[in-house]
């Protein structure tokens, strides 16, 4: 129900990115530039600015994005709320999802799930993403959710929410405010997560791309979580390449910094992935849930 326009608006705003945009919709760049001028049109207003390569928010944009925030929440709310006074659910859930997505991405979804549908019993299990694909291929739960970009024959992929892997140290790191290319990381004393893990394989994936090897680079550690790692970059000239979503609270409270790699950034998209086949109601219901997260 959400208004076409304003969920191309509501896109672009999050993503800042035109281009972006147009991928997660599935649509072209110039379908989403028109639906965008539309809008300015009617509103009589321009909500994007260029900067250099890159596009920000104006004033009346920012105003704009505010209250796409709050249709967007209104019409789920709509929706669910409806959608429970037409039926009553009931039943269990087992959902698997990787670490990244389990820690810092699903806990509010699954909080605001139930405060739909306070019948229905959700068991989360966690792993990392290798695992959760073989859990998932023997039945012993109902959805996965992961972060890493291997795909078997047995299961449908569906993209579910974007995130980008950046590169961190401490904020007081002497490279922080500084530019650097990615040859550099030969230089660099660096922390991964463990094997399986669907972050370390999409990092290791898009270093490849641009000539790195990991086994060629100087890995002080492997570690079992983000958190981990996080805390150990607090304590040592380390870096480590992490999600987004691991360390927004840390760059707010101005701990951990971002180091920037001229030409290089890695987005993937959080894939939900099931069973090939027709799935239960509870499961639609629950990755309709997933969509307007």
């Amino acid at each position: 129900m959400f208004d076409y326009r304003l969920k191309v608006f509501h896109t672009v705003a999050s993503r800042l990115s035109f281009t972006k945009a147009s991928e997660e919709l599935n649509i072209t760049q110039p379908a989403v530039t028109k639906h965008i001028k539309e809008i300015e049109n009617q509103l009589a207003t321009r909500l994007f600015e260029r900067k250099g390569t890159s596009i920000q928010l104006t004033a009346a944009g920012e105003i704009l994005f505010e209250y796409a925030e709050k249709i967007r929440g209104l019409y789920r709310d709509l929706e669910f709320e409806i959608n429970q006074f037409n039926q009553e659910h009931k039943g269990k859930l087992i959902v698997g999802a990787s670490t990244t997505v389990a820690q810092y991405v699903l806990p509010e979804i699954l909080a605001t799930f139930h405060s739909y549908y306070k019948d229905i019993k959700i068991e989360l299990i966690t792993h990392n993403t290798e695992m959760i694909s073989a859990l998932l291929k023997e039945g012993k739960i109902d959805v996965g959710i992961i972060e890493g970009e291997s795909q078997s024959s047995y299961f449908e992929y569906h993209p579910f929410k974007a995130d980008e892997i950046v590169l961190v140290a401490k904020a007081n790191h002497p490279q922080v405010r500084k530019s650097m290319n990615i040859k550099d990381l030969y230089q660099l004393d660096l922390i991964f997560r463990e094997q399986g893990s669907g972050t370390q394989e999409y990092i290791q994936n898009r270093l490849k791309e641009k000539g790195i090897h990991i086994e060629d680079l100087t890995v002080i550690m492997q570690l079992g979580s983000s958190e981990s790692i996080k805390n150990y970059l607090l304590h040592s000239e380390c870096m480590a390449f992490l999600s987004i979503s691991t360390v927004l609270s840390e760059l707010k409270n101005n701990t951990l910094s971002i180091v920037d790699i001229k030409n290089f950034s890695i987005e993937r998209n959080f894939h939900y992935i099931l069973p090939k086949g027709e799935q239960s109601e509870l499961i639609r219901l629950f990755l309709k849930h997933l969509s307007y997260n």
